[in-house]
Parts: C-alpha cells; structure tokens; sequence
C-alpha cells in the first residue's frame, strides 16, 4: 500500500472516529473553534488563583498563585481532551466558577485546604457512582425538551451578562450612591475608560464580520481586540483596575518580558478525605457535599444542552449524543479538580464560542486541550489577552443561543411561565442551578394545579424536591446546625 493511501486511511479513520464529515464539519472549522474556546475561557488560568489563594483554611493558611495556575491549566487540559476523545463533544472543562469561590470562602475556613479539597473529590466521586447507575442520565432526559430550549436561552442571556459585566461596560452601583438601581452602563452612567472603549470597538467589529459571515469572525474578533488592547495600554498606560478603576479588569495587555515559565505542580495530589469529618462535623460535611453536588450537577446539564443546541447536535429529545459519556468525563473533571487542589472541575459554557465558530466534535477539545497545557508553560503569554478583549465573544454568542427561545410555545403558561423563570433568573441570580431549579419547580408545580400531572415525569418530583432544599439550604443549615 503506498504512502498516500495509509494517510488517507488514517484521516478516514480519525473523520470517523470523531464524526466530523458526519456533523458537517472539517479540521480547519474544528481548530478555529478549539482556539476560539480557549481564549474565552484562558482568564480561569488567572482567575482560579486569585479566587483561591485569597481564601484561608481553619490554619491560616495560603496557597501559592504559581502553583494554582499551574494546577488549573493542567487540569483543564487533561479534563478537556479527555472530553474530546471520550464524548467527542465540543465541550471544554475548567475549575467551575461560583463553586471555587464556595470552596475558597465557606469550606476551607471550615477545615484545612486539604480537606476541603477532599470533599471535593467525595462529591466527584459520588457523581460518577450517579452516572454509572444511569440515574444522573435518568434525571436529565425526565427535563421536558422546551424547558431543556429555555436553560439554553437562559444561558445565552447569562453569557451575555457575563460579557458585559466582565468589559466593564456594566457596573454595579456603589451602595454609597443612594440608588434603588443595582447596575449602571460604565462608570455614572458613562463609558470613561479605554478598556471599556475597546470592548466597544472590538464588538462592534466582531458584529459586522459575524454578519457578513466571515469565517472565523469571533476568533479574529478576539485577536484584533487584543491588538487593539496592547495597543491603547502602549500609548495610555491605563494599568490594572487594582490601581485604577478605570483600568483592565484582569490581564494588563502587554507583551511579557518572558514568554515561557516553569510551572510548580507542587499542590497536585494534597487532598485529605477523611479529616474533614472529625474537624468539622458530618453535618456541616454533608451540606456542603450536597451543594456542590447540585452545583456541578445540574450546571453541567444546562451547560452541555446550550452547547449542544448552538451546535444543532441534540435529538429530538434535546438531548446531545454520547450523554453518558459527557456526563461521566465531568464527574471524572470535579474529582480531579479536588485531586490537583484547585477545586472542582466542570463543564464551561464558553465553549459555545468555538461552537459558533464552527467546532462540532471533540476535535476542538484536542485543541482547546493543547493549548491550556501549553498554558502551563506558556502563563505570561495567556496574561496578554485581557477580559475585555474575550467578552467581545460572550456577548455574540449569548446573541445565537438567544434565537432558539422562539422554539417554546409561549401560548401553554404551564410551559411558558417555567421557561420565562430559567431564562430570566440565570441572568439575574448569576446562576445557571438556580434558574434550572426555578424552572423545574415551577413547572412541576404548574402541571399538578392544572390537572395534567400525567405530563410529570416521575423522576422530576424528586428533582423539584432536591431543588427546594437546595434554596432552602440556607434556613436548613441555620436550623440544623
């Protein structure tokens, strides 16, 4: 057999081990698309840390930012393209924001960092076990298919917000102002800084290439966006918002004195999952297991249907393939996040940014993947793209997610009212959990006051239940504890 022929038969066999031709794709959109996700998502590198290394343990204790960014872009890179080859879905991992801050500011205080690192290896674990008895998967497909479009919607709304806010372009009022209303455009209602400009810019541009649809548009929209930025801190010299509060929100936009560094794994493998029970209590353990659990449980569900739906990848019953597998990577993900000390690992909803750039397999993860472990080496070089270069991309992509909310039959109020509770409160409570569980409840709710309990799952009764002791947790613990 010639030379040709086994390469051709190589590219055969990995089109179709990976379903690209299949799902209408090709290498060169799959790439774009990983590169596309990695930089929306590459701030958890720097972010993750400072989260993290700004919590203290019951000992006082702090842990290294080298280390931590080290640990977390290895993580992501594992996770990731173990998610790619085993779901060969476009989905990438990372340590999960909102959990890391509850790992960070209300378990380790409790205990030592190590044994709130294995809690979180506990809750991985138990997640996996919910997999692999089919009930994690069970619970997903009991989710009707127009509430599954309206976490979708809700979570193109959520990312939008996400975009805005972490531009600068939208603001929480200081309580000193003396106003009723929460957040401003800018700073008093006025767009006074250079970041905030070239997010505008960047938007804009970004904008017009999607609507000529110019391929790449998102990824190229990010690029120039961070040339822009490099260039206007070159001349402004705007500096970081800790010395200015006008200035970038996280990464200063110029080019690092070093490009390679090396990365210090020291914190990979120091967890503990026995001690925490004796030093703070079981009680206090299971809360806080339970919480996480329904956390990573159900943002992972809206997660992986948004991306599915921008993808055109879910079936007839929203459901995206290989959901098993999906399900399993990501329970594997929070596990290991624990394992390395930098919290759980989960499923990112940046990652419909590489979908609308026209990833469709878990080829993109192998990219997506690649480059976080690079970033390993290679952290002053992520440090080069600010927030408000990466939102441009948040902002677009909430805008295609957004589409789908003409799919719900807003006419049924037992449907419509639960889909218009998930859309709106994600957004507006900054959770993905709470606008899922909002909606569950309200439409379980709904279906048994108008007579069409027959509509109901039965699994989703135990959903609703689990969802009001997870808003109830608050007067729970207060009660029990």
């Amino acid at each position: 057999m010639s030379t040709a022929a086994t390469d051709a038969g190589t590219r055969n066999a990995f089109d179709r081990y990976f379903e690209i031709s299949a799902r209408g794709s090709n290498l060169g959109r799959e790439i774009r698309g990983g590169f596309a996700t990695f930089f929306t998502m590459a701030y958890i590198v720097v972010l993750n840390p400072l989260i993290l290394g700004n919590g203290v343990d019951a000992d006082g204790g702090k842990l290294a930012i080298a280390a931590l960014a080290a640990g977390t872009a290895l993580v992501a890179g594992v996770m990731t393209i173990l998610m790619g080859v085993v779901a060969r879905f476009p989905l990438a991992l990372a340590a999960g924001l909102g959990v890391n801050a509850l790992v960070a500011y209300e378990i380790a205080p409790e205990m030592t960092w190590a044994d709130a690192m294995g809690l979180v290896v506990i809750e991985g674990v138990l997640i996996a076990i919910l997999v692999l008895t089919g009930l994690r998967q069970l619970i997903f497909t009991a989710v009707p298919t127009q509430l599954k479009t309206a976490i979708g919607v809700g979570i193109g709304l959520f990312l939008m917000i996400i975009g805005l806010v972490d531009a600068g372009f939208v603001n929480r009022i200081p309580d000193a102002a003396g106003t009723t209303v929460p957040v401003e455009m800018g700073t008093g209602g006025k767009l006074v800084s250079w970041p905030s400009l070239v997010f505008v810019v960047g938007l804009l541009f970004t904008l017009i290439l999607f609507a000529r649809r110019v391929k790449g548009a998102i990824l190229i929209g990010i690029l120039a966006s961070t040339v822009l930025a490099i260039v206007v801190e070159a001349i402004a010299g705007v500096g970081s918002s800790v010395q200015n509060p006008n200035g970038w929100s996280l990464n200063v936009p110029t080019w690092p004195d070093a490009v390679v560094s090396t990365p210090d794994f020291s914190l990979i493998g120091q967890f503990n999952v026995l001690d925490s029970w004796s030093r703070a209590g079981w009680l206090v353990c299971v809360m806080f297991v339970f919480t996480l659990m329904i956390t990573d449980f159900f943002d992972t569900m809206g997660t992986m249907v948004a991306v599915g739906q921008e993808g055109d990848l879910l079936d007839e019953g929203g459901n995206p393939p290989r959901t098993r597998e999906i399900l399993l990577v990501d329970s594997v993900a929070a596990a290991a996040g624990g394992a390395a000390s930098v919290s759980s690992n989960t499923s990112y909803i940046e990652s419909a940014s590489g979908v609308a750039e026209g990833a469709r397999t878990g080829v993109a993860n192998l990219v997506t993947g690649g480059l976080f472990l690079l970033a390993t080496f290679l952290a002053p070089l992520v440090l080069v793209v600010p927030f408000e270069a990466a939102s441009v991309a948040l902002v677009v992509v909430g805008f295609l997610m957004m589409t789908a909310v003409r799919q719900i039959d807003w006419t049924d109020y037992t449907v419509a009212v639960p889909a218009f509770l998930a859309i709106t409160l994600m957004p507006f409570t900054y959770s993905i959990s709470n606008g899922i569980g909002a909606g569950v409840i309200a439409y379980v709710l709904l279906k048994l006051t108008t007579g069409r309990a027959r509509e109901i799952h039965p699994i989703l009764y135990g959903v609703a239940v689990l969802f009001v002791l997870y808003f109830l947790r608050g007067p729970l613990e207060s009660w029990i504890l």
